[in-house]
């Protein structure tokens, strides 16, 4: 059953969303994570060339931390740590895909 919200609770709420997805770098390693995408750090330092080795690990945290993102290490050396979306970050793919559907509508 869905929540009803006031305007007041509404707010509060897209307030909350937005402190979890907020920084410049979160979106960017999500999109690089749907359709159940399995990344190591490695591959963000390619994928995403602008993000330095502290931002980019801060950004994983605090994903993880959230409940967004889960990191696996494996027991070898050198280390190996993967992230993947959790089943819960996996629940925000049709939301961010709609933003891109809503933005490209003003791109004329």
């Amino acid at each position: 059953m869905s929540k009803l919200y006031s305007p007041e609770t509404a707010a509060s709420g897209v307030e909350h969303v937005l402190r979890l997805l907020e920084g410049r770098w979160k979106l960017i390693i999500l999109f690089h994570l749907f359709d159940g995408k399995v990344q190591r750090y490695s591959d963000f330092e390619k994928l995403i060339p602008g993000i330095s080795q502290k931002m980019l690990a801060q950004q994983l945290r605090q994903l993880e931390a959230d409940g967004i993102v889960s990191r696996t290490v494996y027991p070898q050396v050198p280390p190996k740590v993967e992230y993947r979306l959790t089943e819960w970050g996996q629940a925000l793919c049709p939301a961010l895909d709609a933003m891109l559907k809503w933005a490209e509508k003003r791109e004329v």
